[in-house]
């Protein structure tokens, strides 16, 4: 009887994991079950570029279904893994929780945004996770520019064009970087506006952005971010933001219209308090550097882990008891290794260990602007640029995704970014509302 295989997570290790299981397993070998809530991969790399409108949203999506032709994909959330009994419970949208009975697990599920305890910070910010708040983030920003064309020069204009990014990692910076470029490029579309009425606040809790770079790239960074009007705030804490009224640790306080929170990843709920697998601290999945479930003296059996929610072991580092860094290099390669080590094991033979040395980090900072560094080598300004792009149109998954960027980014070139926002479609009943509540008061009157 074929064993059925349950990946939970249909991110980059979980994606991968059943991709390559598929292209590889024996008729009638083993069944592949992926569950996740979302019927697409995202893919995060593209998200700050679908900030700016270099990219549509829909090509940061690879489906599940159309791509994983031979795997059963379930729509729901896994919210407890019961291992010793082989089990996990699923929730789907709508209807009762279910179980789902496996005989290997390989559990995917990602991180999520890690979110502390600030004032206001809930009902005001935004992540930069998926594509619906990438998208929701560029249309903010458009609606905001429509608004305060409409308005004299004050607090509420001041307010619509004041932006604040929280985290300096990658996504942040890359989200802020291209945010600012499309800001300071939608000025010529509204001659209202002046440079003077943008505000672009980038906050980091460290004294340094882009922690995988050096010092010297890094501070290049932040130069050029201030030299095109923004503030960075080094050292500096966000205190509350309540009703829009941002106050930092460091003194300033500002009223912001939109706030993006991309202050790190934290291990998901599902493995912090529902699961009988071992975790760290930091409520990650203890995985040996085979991608097995456990530590060096103990294995979990038919228990696997891959991608930002595991703690795999990094052969590459120096530093005792370094993980490898939760980033889409090593989420795409450990799900890879990871389908491998499963076929092994199911064949009978040893898995593999995990063992990835860095090809280099590389960010895109705005339209024709960017940097990569590897090792000792720098390179900044426009072939940084071409090299995110070149790079990720090269990574992205399936050939139908890559024309289709390609396309949009060759279309940009001659015609430029499209500035249409789109926020009512967060909301599409609303008109159809009103015209039915318009018609109701009609009809009540008398005459």
């Amino acid at each position: 009887m074929a064993r059925r295989i349950l990946v939970v997570g249909g991110g980059y290790a979980g994606f991968y994991t059943a991709w390559r299981l598929e292209k590889k397993l024996r008729r009638g070998e083993a069944e592949v079950i992926l569950v996740d809530p979302r019927p697409y991969m995202t893919y995060q790399p593209f998200l700050p570029e679908v900030v700016a409108g270099s990219v549509e949203a829909r090509h940061a999506a690879v489906s599940l279904r159309r791509n994983l032709k031979r795997t059963k994909i379930v729509s729901g959330m896994v919210v407890n893994i019961a291992h010793a009994d082989r089990t996990v419970t699923i929730r789907p949208a709508d209807g009762p929780d279910y179980s789902l009975s496996y005989d290997v697990i390989a559990v995917t599920a990602g991180a999520v945004t890690r979110v502390f305890d600030v004032p206001g910070v809930a009902d005001r910010a935004i992540g930069m996770k998926h594509v619906e708040e990438a998208v929701a983030i560029r249309d903010r920003l458009f609606t905001a520019f429509d608004e305060a064309a409409g308005l004299e020069p004050g607090p509420l204009r001041r307010k619509l064009l004041t932006v604040t990014f929280v985290g300096g990692g990658f996504s942040g910076v890359e989200g802020f970087a291209e945010l600012l470029s499309l800001a300071r490029a939608l000025l010529k579309r509204y001659p209202e506006l002046s440079e003077s009425d943008l505000a672009f606040h980038l906050v980091e809790a460290s004294g340094r952005i882009l922690p995988e770079v050096t010092d010297q790239p890094g501070q290049w960074v932040v130069n050029m971010l201030e030299k095109r009007g923004a503030q960075v705030h080094l050292n500096t804490t966000m205190k509350a933001a309540e009703d829009g009224h941002v106050v930092l640790s460091d003194g300033s306080e500002f009223d912001s219209e939109l706030i993006v929170w991309t202050a790190g990843n934290a291990a998901t709920r599902l493995l912090r308090n529902h699961t009988d697998l071992p975790h760290n601290q930091r409520g990650m999945v203890q995985v040996r550097a085979d991608l097995r479930i456990g530590t060096d003296t103990e294995v979990i059996e038919d228990a696997w882990a891959a991608g930002d929610d595991a703690a795999v072991p990094d052969l590459t580092s120096s530093t005792p008891g370094a993980y490898t860094v939760p980033n889409a290099q090593n989420a795409v390669r450990q799900g890879k290794l990871l389908a491998k080590n499963l076929l092994r094991s199911l064949r009978g033979r040893e898995p593999k260990k995990y063992e990835h040395h860095s090809l280099g980090v590389i960010a895109t900072l705005g339209l024709g602007s960017g940097i990569f560094q590897y090792k000792r080598l720098v390179i900044k300004g426009v072939l940084a640029w071409l090299m995110h792009r070149g790079y990720h149109v090269l990574a992205v998954p399936t050939w139908d995704r890559k024309m289709r960027v390609l396309a949009i980014w060759l279309v940009a070139f001659f015609y430029g970014r499209d500035i249409v926002s789109l926020a009512s479609v967060q909301s599409p009943r609303e008109a159809f509302e009103a015209e039915a509540k318009a018609r109701a008061l009609s009809a009540s009157r008398p005459g």
